[in-house]
């Protein structure tokens, strides 16, 4: 058995009186899928219904007294797990729906709130002003990135290159889709890509690069850091291609080649997040990106954000 294997039939709770259970993931064979109890879900949307998302934007404790309501609901097995499968290497991300419970965006905001506040604290969001942003995505957009921008290559990176502020998950959860063909999520991570180690070793590496974000970010500042690195996760990278500064044709020619590798390596694979479904993704060794959607004035399309930290 693999170290794939074992972390997934280590997780599995066969338990009929489990409020969850962990599984594989239908799309990837990294990520794990967590099956909720509807019941138990019922009893956490029930006991945060009173608190306003404007009350959880406000007084950041409030967004702990949401996690922690979610762990009652769910038991302290719960809480362990997502921290268990955001920090495993073998598997750094999952997803889970409550869908099947609720379909009111109030909700999907209390319920991200809680999972990642079960992970950590959040980061602020300078392009929202609070800790999550909400952003669509339609048939016309004029924004200054390819964030919105529907008909484009979203191309891989991760999250946080533009900000001094250690950015260890990535929380994204859908609020609405309608008239959307593609749009899959794109995700790569670190140990599947093919050419890793030839970018990983190459002399430009580990030199730091400049990152400057366009307006529509409102981040001022400027931040240096390498492409690879060493983290408590092991070898880890901090890359998007529409901020990274070069400085010459060399290091131009290294982070393209470094991204077109990225895009067509076999190890980057497309995955669907229905309504109501959330991802978490260990942003260290995890990329993400998002596949183009196909032409529809009708297009409609809602993504919820999250950032932060781990628990330390």
């Amino acid at each position: 058995m693999n170290a794939l294997s074992a972390t997934l039939t280590a997780s599995v709770d066969p338990r009929d009186d489990a409020t969850f259970m962990v599984g594989p993931h239908p799309h990837h064979p990294r990520l794990r899928h967590l099956h909720l109890d509807p019941s138990a879900l019922s009893r956490f949307v029930d006991s945060v219904a009173q608190i306003d998302v404007q009350n959880l934007q406000y007084v950041s404790f409030m967004r702990y007294i949401v996690a922690a309501k979610l762990e009652a609901a769910f038991g302290a097995a719960f809480s362990q797990t997502l921290r268990h499968l955001a920090s495993d290497r073998a598997t750094g991300g999952f997803t889970l729906g409550v869908g099947a419970v609720t379909d009111r965006h109030d909700d999907y905001v209390r319920m991200g709130t809680a999972i990642g506040h079960l992970l950590g604290p959040s980061n602020h969001d300078a392009m929202s002003g609070t800790y999550f942003a909400r952003f669509l995505v339609k048939d016309t957009d004029a924004s200054d990135s390819y964030l919105r921008q529907a008909y484009r290559l979203f191309t891989l990176h991760t999250d946080g290159t533009f900000v001094s502020d250690a950015t260890d998950w990535l929380l994204m959860m859908k609020f609405t889709e309608d008239h959307a063909v593609g749009g899959e999520s794109r995700f790569l991570h670190l140990d599947d890509w093919d050419e890793r180690d030839h970018f990983a070793t190459h002399p430009l590496g580990r030199v730091p690069f400049a990152y400057k974000a366009p307006g529509s970010k409102n981040v001022e500042e400027q931040i240096e850091r390498p492409v690879f690195f060493d983290s408590e996760f092991g070898l880890s990278m901090s890359f998007i291609d529409q901020f990274v500064q070069p400085r010459s044709m060399a290091e131009a020619q290294y982070l393209h080649d470094l991204s077109s590798a990225m895009e067509t390596s076999p190890g980057t694979r497309e995955v669907p997040l229905p309504v109501g479904d959330l991802v978490v993704l260990n942003n260290y060794f995890w990329l993400h990106g998002r596949a183009p959607f196909e032409k529809n004035p009708l297009l409609n399309r809602e993504l919820m954000r999250q950032r932060g930290m781990f628990a330390r």
